[in-house]
């Protein structure tokens, strides 16, 4: 072997891994401080114009008729591109509450509709409508969701600091025959909330 390469497959120095440990250690010190959600892919393109809520079977939702204790996977903001509206950031569990959460009031406070990236580690959770369950659950880590607020309750997501455990949400509007729209969005953690990254409580 030639001294280049002994050079090469030398092991780290403890005056090194102490350098790397040392620069880890001041990541994590400053993580909080960093403002994450201006780097996430959220979906910039949506109008600041309400927008429909189209249903996987290409109707308009109406709160006459969607089921109560129901969820729907939505897409906002639609662009009209396949592969783009296929983006998991674009999609969303459009619920209507169970009964004992006011899923049976004849107005937009019965809905909601939260991104369907889990804020641990951006898997795709849903919503569970059966008795015992009735919340959201991602999947992959067993993170959970309140589906009133959006915030976590159990589950690695849980354990975050906020705003990183409660969903972004969409809110609504109706018209005068209970077709339903989504209100023009504004992306922060003080408004509807950062994709992937997550929404204060207000």
């Amino acid at each position: 072997m030639s001294e280049q390469d002994s050079k090469k497959t030398k092991p780290l120095s403890r005056r090194d891994f102490l350098k790397l440990l040392g620069a880890g250690g001041t990541a994590v010190a400053f993580a909080p401080f960093v403002p994450w959600g201006n780097f996430m892919p959220n979906p910039s393109t949506a109008s600041l114009e309400k927008a429909p809520v189209i249903l996987p079977d290409g109707t308009q939702a109406n709160l006459k008729t969607f089921p109560i204790n129901h969820a729907e996977v939505i897409t906002y903001p639609k662009t009209g591109d396949r592969v783009l509206d296929g983006e998991a950031f674009r999609k969303w569990q459009f619920i209507r509450l169970p009964e004992e959460l006011g899923g049976t009031k004849d107005d937009i406070s019965s809905f909601r509709a939260y991104s369907m990236i889990c804020l641990h580690l951006w898997c795709l959770w849903k919503y569970w409508p059966q008795e015992g369950r009735k919340r959201g659950e991602c999947p992959c880590h067993g993170s959970m969701y309140n589906p009133v607020t959006g915030t976590a309750f159990a589950g690695p997501a849980s354990l975050q600091a906020p705003p990183s455990n409660t969903l972004p949400q969409l809110n609504f509007e109706t018209d005068t025959d209970g077709f339903m729209y989504i209100s023009p969005v504004t992306w922060g953690v003080n408004a509807n909330g950062v994709v992937g990254y997550g929404r204060f409580v207000k």
